[in-house]
């Protein structure tokens, strides 16, 4: 089906600041309850944001929300303004830990993964933003300040490879997940995800000419692309559970036009602001930190309760779990 405009604009486009509205020292490391680390990278990854954190600072949220028990945008609000005016080493999360059960199935005595408190965040962020709006289109839906930022859509194009007829759906996204399965580098993972693949067998489509199931060819792009761009490099092997290893090599800038869904002859360039690592033999279990880019535009290294400066050389030969581009 053909994407229909948007019938409202929930937050205004020209309101979104791309670049840091200022420029602070890096704020300090978040405390471990044990098995909150997951927790921390995500916070950690989401307040060097620069439109995220730009708005957050703003305090336009907090002064028009009317959420009684549980606001994400809230929590959130009130999480960077203390990271970004503290002056302790480190600070606890208190309610972001405090609200795990509204954010999703997570608890803070039990280790969770990085990637699914990603997705419940920032749904949860996007949720905030849609109060009192829930019967609203998709397309309009997809006009909040979340959906602005982290939001895009993908494409899927089925064509009947008897008659050459195109169907074309859209699903909207927040982040994406890839698999990684042998490519040694993110280039070569993008390349695998959006080349076409063949449905035969039970995997047929039916085709509306012929009136029955037919081969067919199937293509997934990137139809429009977010503001920030959130990758899951997928390291759980389904086969047998395990963790998979490899290093991906990832560029400090990435060109996203070779998996648009249109082709352009001008690059869509983002540049690499946040990594997320998992260190451990097993994705049961293990250790989380991350590396960020702040307002300065140095690069650290945040783990936990420490955080020490490093180069982008150091950032860019981690085995990366998730990888955050901005445009």
């Amino acid at each position: 089906e053909e994407m229909t405009p948007p019938q409202r604009i929930l937050f205004p486009p020209e309101n979104i600041f791309m670049d840091w509205l200022h420029t602070r020292r890096p704020g300090p490391g978040l405390r471990n309850l044990g098995s909150t680390c997951y927790v921390n990278v995500i916070l950690q990854c989401l307040t060097y944001t620069p439109p995220l954190a730009n708005y957050l600072l703003s305090r336009q949220h907090s002064q028009s929300c009317h959420q009684q028990v549980f606001c994400m945008l809230c929590i959130m609000e009130d999480h960077v303004r203390k990271i970004m005016y503290s002056l302790a080493n480190a600070i606890l999360p208190r309610a972001v830990l405090r609200s795990l059960r509204f954010i999703g199935e997570f608890k803070p005595d039990l280790a969770g993964d990085a990637y699914e408190f990603l997705c419940c965040a920032l749904s949860a962020m996007q949720n905030a933003c849609l109060t009192g709006s829930r019967i609203l289109d998709i397309s309009s839906q997809s006009t909040t300040l979340i959906s602005q930022i982290f939001g895009g859509f993908l494409r899927s194009r089925v064509m009947c490879l008897r008659c050459q007829a195109v169907y074309d759906t859209y699903k909207a996204f927040l982040e994406v997940l890839l698999k990684i399965k042998a490519a040694s580098s993110l280039t070569t993972v993008l390349e695998n995800f959006v080349k076409p693949k063949l449905l035969d067998g039970k995997q047929c489509m039916k085709c509306s000419r012929f009136r029955k199931k037919m081969i067919a060819s199937k293509r997934i792009t990137i139809h429009h692309a977010p503001r920030v761009l959130a990758l899951c490099l997928g390291r759980v092997d389904v086969k047998n559970n395990r963790k998979i290893s490899q290093v991906v090599e990832y560029p400090e800038c990435l060109d996203l036009q070779p998996y648009m869904s249109e082709a352009a002859r001008e690059p869509l360039l983002y540049s690499l602001y946040a990594v997320v690592v998992h260190s451990g033999e097993t994705c049961l279990a293990g250790h989380f930190f991350c590396y960020i880019k702040a307002s300065n535009g140095l690069w650290y290294k945040m783990d936990d309760e420490s955080m020490d400066d490093c180069d982008i050389h150091t950032v860019l030969g981690q085995q990366a779990y998730l990888l955050f581009y901005i445009r």
